[in-house]
């Protein structure tokens, strides 16, 4: 790194509140510690999470950093102690528990990859949270199988566009809600073999005469609150019900009969909190499994719309309008 430069800007809520209240701040550039790499940021993803932070409602886990940014791409700067996976000058993408919405930011190596050759770093740094959140929770948690129904709600979020091409691409058979005619139709157009409009159609039914009568093998859900029954009721004889977020509430009144008659699972996960070796496993698995397919050019991150980092409340208005398909993603 360059060491003349020892400030960055970045992005920050010093308070609590709307979009108005992101401020460019500039603060000292971190020192990569033990096992992290120094990434010099081109792009970095905007996700839900950063909107509740700034909200004041998801404080970043102890240690982290209070700058916004879950995910960034770019080139590695400088290495800590025994950081050796990557070479300086190496370009990656990674997940990071905060600080992605700056010019600099520390990534734990482990959870970091390297940028394909067919990506730009745009469509790099859309890739870390929503495939990290997809994989551990659909594939791992889920054990989604080829052949099997997925049933994804919220089809156009950064998540659940994740989800539908990464199942896809693995032979599931896909069934997406979202919140219009047309979010339906654009869940369609990302694969999905049935989108739904969730204000119209009745999700239960639909599902359930889409999958031959079976219902969904797995579901993937960020509503909870009076989805979770309606989850039970589309979900096939032993069923994986995978919860991520819980849009509207963390409560739910279920009849346990449904979860014994059909023998279903109801797990979930966080992500930001975890240790880094379970972040460095999924990143493995991703590495593994599905960075060939990206290098192959079957499989790309869909990308809604990016903004510089200077119109970052643009950015988070966009995304609590729910207009977008895909991922929002800021320029540095």
């Amino acid at each position: 790194m360059d060491n003349q430069r020892r400030t960055m800007r970045a992005l920050a809520a010093p308070r609590p509140g709307g979009p108005d209240v992101l401020e460019i701040v500039t603060r000292a550039v971190p020192a990569p510690g033990e096992g992290q790499i120094l990434l010099r940021v081109e792009a970095a993803g905007v996700n839900r999470a950063d909107a509740l932070q700034r909200m004041g409602l998801y404080p970043p886990p102890p240690g982290a950093s209070d700058i916004l940014g879950l995910e960034a791409a770019g080139e590695v700067a400088a290495r800590g102690a025994n950081a050796t996976k990557y070479e300086v000058g190496a370009r990656v993408t990674g997940l990071v528990s905060g600080g992605g919405c700056a010019e600099y930011c520390l990534v734990d190596e482990g959870s970091a990859l390297p940028i394909p050759a067919a990506l730009t770093p745009v469509e790099a740094a859309a890739i870390p949270e929503a495939y990290f959140t997809v994989w551990t929770n659909v594939f791992d948690r889920g054990g989604l199988k080829a052949g099997e129904t997925l049933l994804v709600h919220g089809g156009t979020s950064g998540v659940g566009a994740a989800a539908i091409t990464l199942a896809k691409a693995f032979g599931a058979r896909v069934i997406a809600t979202a919140g219009s005619d047309e979010k339906a139709k654009a869940c369609a157009g990302l694969g999905a073999d049935l989108g739904l409009n969730y204000r119209t159609d009745d999700f239960v039914a639909k599902t359930l005469a889409a999958a031959d009568g079976r219902g969904a093998d797995v579901i993937l859900d960020m509503v909870g609150g009076d989805y979770v029954e309606r989850n039970y009721a589309a979900a096939a004889n032993q069923g994986r019900i995978v919860q991520i977020a819980f849009m509207r509430g963390q409560k739910a009144v279920v009849d346990l009969r449904t979860i014994m008659q059909k023998r279903l699972v109801h797990t979930g996960s966080t992500l930001r909190a975890r240790p880094p070796t379970e972040k460095e496993a999924i990143a493995q698995a991703l590495k593994l499994r599905v960075w060939p397919l990206i290098e192959a050019g079957r499989l790309r991150p869909v990308i809604d719309s990016v903004f510089p980092l200077d119109e970052a409340a643009k950015a988070h208005t966009r995304l609590e309008s729910s207009a977008h398909i895909g991922k929002i993603v800021l320029t540095i």
